[in-house]
């Protein structure tokens, strides 16, 4: 590895293999020609992958040492050049601001101004729409196709033919900011959660541990890429360590399918919408097609559900038509993932199952003390090195969610034989009624049994007499029919009575974010 330093300016020179003091970019540089990324542009190796991101941060630092933390928008579809983006502001000394190429106008302008972007980066497609934000803010913009040497599949010629490339970047101290997701904003105004490069490196390293990766696995990656569980969980940790990372530009159930049969993919992660959308194009499929996609799946080592509860329902049906038993596991914006049932071992339906390597997990009480025996409902409360360094420019919120240098995650869960159990997110499934402290989780997992629901959100609507009232949203199966008094009859045999819903409500489709999680803020405005 070629690198000077001199006294007077603290940099790396850096060449086709940099040390730059980034854990995930100074892990992948090993990998040299191995393919990093495939997408419609071809197949991409580890060292376009590196030179490229160089290539970008020498543009974006235009003649300075080093951008020292300033923030970095980019809204890039996923691609290597997403890829080339980020690791280029890394190298800059940036921060990076991933955009959802799904989100309206008025969403975008709020991250970009709450992050105080300086520079924007997008794909020609989206040019349009971020010239003007960023001309009004005076902003940077840039394209990304203009800052690489190119992103088709000649890259590595092109780069061979400049062996003495060499750029002066930038030594990063590990412990700097390195990127701000926002988060989902289900409850309220999404905040920007801001992790460093250790946070990261935590973050991925105990992945790769617990989940088996290896440079020999391959991913299809069919998340988006302004949240930690398709930047971290699948990008970073398969860059980490060698892998190769297959990226769909837009979510396709039948074009997933497709390439389930005809690539060997070695290990799978979506979200349990993900999962009930693939299951359904499974079921349409002729006989002979089923065989073929239900192989496809044995053949990959390992499938991962996340970002949501996933129902035990959706579990035991893919159980039947592959034969895995998805691994679900438990994370958060501000944590990466902290909580996962086991590689090898029991993965038990309905639990998120045990703290990952480096991560230590305890419950509490509404008192703030800690709970040390088993099958008493307690508040997640997270310490590690992968917790985020900080929320955004609201040091009193940070401070808030912090006690005694534990995060407390908002989210309640009862250990149950070693293993965790969410019951739900304080603040939406978490009912206060007559007294009780009720989970809507474990209530829409009852309710989904019934013969004529195929869907349902259970909230808790303010009511004088009890606090909250238990109220579902229910989506029926075609040709069926149920009304609250049938429903109370059949869930009296399966559930607490005051657990039983009190109101219902019929509707086509509920309320989701990005991510596919149910946003109950917008389901009690049903009621």
């Amino acid at each position: 590895m070629a690198t000077s330093k001199t006294s007077a300016k603290r940099t790396t020179t850096i060449t086709t293999t940099p040390t730059c003091g980034i854990p995930l970019i100074d892990s992948a540089v090993e990998n040299g020609s191995g393919i990093a990324i495939c997408d419609d542009q071809g197949e991409h190796s580890y060292q376009s992958l590196i030179l490229q991101a160089q290539t970008v941060a020498s543009v974006l630092l235009q003649g300075e040492q080093d951008l020292k933390e300033r923030r970095v928008a980019f809204l890039i579809p996923s691609s290597f050049s997403y890829v080339v983006a980020q690791w280029g502001t890394w190298l800059a000394g940036g921060i990076a601001v991933p955009l959802c190429t799904m989100h309206p106008t008025p969403e975008l302008e709020y991250v970009i101004d709450n992050a105080e972007v300086d520079i924007i980066i997008t794909h020609p497609d989206f040019a349009d729409r971020l010239q003007p934000i960023a001309e009004a803010r005076g902003c940077r913009f840039l394209l990304i196709n203009e800052l690489s040497v190119g992103m088709g599949s000649e890259i590595d010629t092109e780069l061979s033919a400049m062996p003495n490339r060499s750029l002066a970047l930038p030594h990063i101290n590990s412990n700097r900011r390195a990127m701000i997701v926002y988060t989902s904003g289900t409850t309220n105004r999404p905040k920007g959660v801001v992790t460093t490069h250790d946070n990261i490196a935590a973050q991925v390293s105990c992945l790769i541990e617990s989940w088996g990766w290896t440079r020999d696995d391959s991913t299809l990656l069919v998340l988006p890429l302004h949240h930690v569980h398709g930047i971290v969980a699948v990008v970073c940790s398969a860059l980490w360590i060698g892998a190769t990372c297959e990226m769909m530009g837009q979510f396709d159930a039948e074009e997933v399918w497709r390439r389930f049969i005809k690539k060997n993919y070695t290990l799978f992660m979506a979200v349990p919408t993900i999962y009930v959308k693939l299951a359904k194009v499974w079921d349409s499929a002729a006989e002979n097609k089923q065989q073929s996609m239900s192989e496809a799946c044995r053949k990959m080592r390992l499938m991962i559900s996340g970002s949501a509860a996933l129902p035990v329902s959706v579990l035991e049906k893919w159980q039947g038509m592959v034969g895995h038993t998805f691994l679900e596991r438990y994370g958060m914006t501000e944590i990466g993932m902290a909580i996962s049932n086991p590689l090898h071992g029991e993965r038990r339906p309905g639990y998120i199952g045990q703290p990952l390597p480096g991560v230590t997990v305890r419950l509490v009480d509404e008192e703030g003390n800690a709970i040390t025996e088993e099958s008493i409902p307690g508040e997640i409360q997270i310490k590690g090195a992968n917790v985020f360094q900080e929320y955004w420019k609201k040091p009193d919120t940070t401070a808030e969610n912090f006690k005694d240098g534990w995060f407390c995650s908002g989210d309640t869960a009862v250990l149950e034989n070693g293993y965790y159990r969410i019951l739900g997110r304080n603040s939406v499934d978490i009912i206060k009624s007559g007294g009780f402290k009720i989970s809507a989780l474990e209530i829409e997992e009852e309710l989904r049994k019934h013969p004529a629901i195929e869907e349902c959100s259970v909230v808790g609507i303010e009511n004088e007499e009890w606090g909250e009232q238990v109220c579902a949203a229910l989506i029926l199966h075609s040709d069926q029919e149920l009304k609250l008094h049938a429903l109370k009859e059949w869930c009296k045999d399966r559930i607490a009575v005051y657990k039983i819903p009190k109101a219902v409500i019929y509707i086509d489709e509920l309320p989701r974010n990005i991510m596919g999680k149910v946003t109950k803020k917008d389901v009690k405005k049903l009621f």
